[in-house]
């Protein structure tokens, strides 16, 4: 689809946008299409192997969504194959990423100091983070604003009847709780939920900064945590949702004009639509949860969501949710 006249004229100015308006840096942006996938989880031997097999996919795009690993090692891998095989790639952290190992407790970065080793080796591999300008996609399905952010969550994604500090003990009732507890550490903040207030509004702001500067153009917003609880769908383990995002983001694909909205997770994979904009949830997850596919012969080429140009919402009538074993 052409663009108009109007979005080509701004497709002519400035390349990259950041929060302060600052920083400029032009970047060759593939022509083909955009890909996402998240929680690759390259610990497992399976899925490392997997990922070691992704072929190249010459004239196109990948987001990584987080959840890649829990070192640096798992960085590398993730950031070398998909720089191999991708003309750009933009990754977001996941929970994993920012875990604090017991044999790294007493020396270990911790926190924002952690998230900032894990931009560093990005910045190795030239893969684009939510620190660095979103660009603009000019392959298939743009042009659109491409939008790496980091929110964490807040635990808001619970019961009215349960409080904030009994939102873990109701958790616990039912055997649920994240190893973030324990190695997911918010230094300096006080809190996880302290550090996801301070993430929501750098990341309002930046948003904002988007859509006053490019009002024609839709984006893509990247997180590893789904922005709406109602696409928190969680059948064995429903009190998980607490770890799973902030009520804080439940408009912002209104607020902020997206066409589609990526995250992972849930290892649930899923298509959404509200309010006319497209939910993805992309994660590959443990062997065990695409073993079926496996089975089948299917690899994580076969398990890459395409974001961009993506499928056409239906024009009328309700659009249930696309429950999805691959592609």
């Amino acid at each position: 689809m052409a663009a108009n006249p109007q979005a080509s004229q701004l497709l002519g100015q400035r390349e990259t946008i950041d929060a302060s308006n600052s920083s400029i840096r032009r970047r060759e942006m593939p022509t083909g299409k955009l890909y996402a996938i998240g929680d690759l989880h390259l610990g497992f031997a399976d899925n490392k192997v997997a990922w070691s097999n992704l072929t190249p996919h010459p004239g196109d795009g990948l987001i990584l969504c987080g959840d890649v690993g829990e070192s640096a090692e798992h960085l590398r891998l993730a950031f070398s194959r998909a720089t191999e095989c991708f003309d750009a790639t933009w990754w977001c952290p996941g929970n994993h990423e920012l875990y604090t190992l017991p044999v790294e407790s007493d020396t270990g970065a911790r926190g924002e100091q952690k998230y900032q080793e894990c931009i560093n080796i990005a910045r190795e591999y030239n893969v684009l983070t939510p620190e660095d300008d979103f660009v603009i996609w000019k392959g298939e399905g743009g042009p659109a604003v491409i939008a790496p952010i980091f929110t964490l969550y807040d635990y808001s994604f619970r019961p009215d009847d349960v409080s904030l500090e009994g939102a873990v003990p109701w958790a616990r009732e039912k055997d649920t709780e994240a190893t973030d507890e324990f190695l997911l550490h918010p230094d300096p903040h006080p809190s996880r939920q302290d550090w996801c207030n301070a993430l929501i509004k750098k990341f309002e702001t930046k948003l904002e900064a988007a859509r006053a500067q490019y009002p024609l153009l839709p984006l893509v917003i990247a997180n590893h945590w789904p922005l709406r609880e109602d696409l928190v769908t969680l059948k064995f383990i429903p009190r998980f949702s607490l770890w799973c995002g902030t009520k804080l983001t439940d408009d912002w694909h209104r607020r902020f004009n997206a066409k589609v909205v990526v995250s992972g997770h849930l290892h649930i994979r899923r298509t959404d639509w509200k309010d006319g904009c497209r939910f993805e949830e992309v994660s590959l997850g443990y062997p065990r949860q695409w073993k079926n596919c496996a089975e089948m012969g299917m690899g994580v080429d076969e398990l890459l969501r395409e974001i961009l140009p993506g499928p056409e919402i239906r024009k009328t009538g309700e659009v249930p949710t696309r429950w999805r074993m691959y592609g």
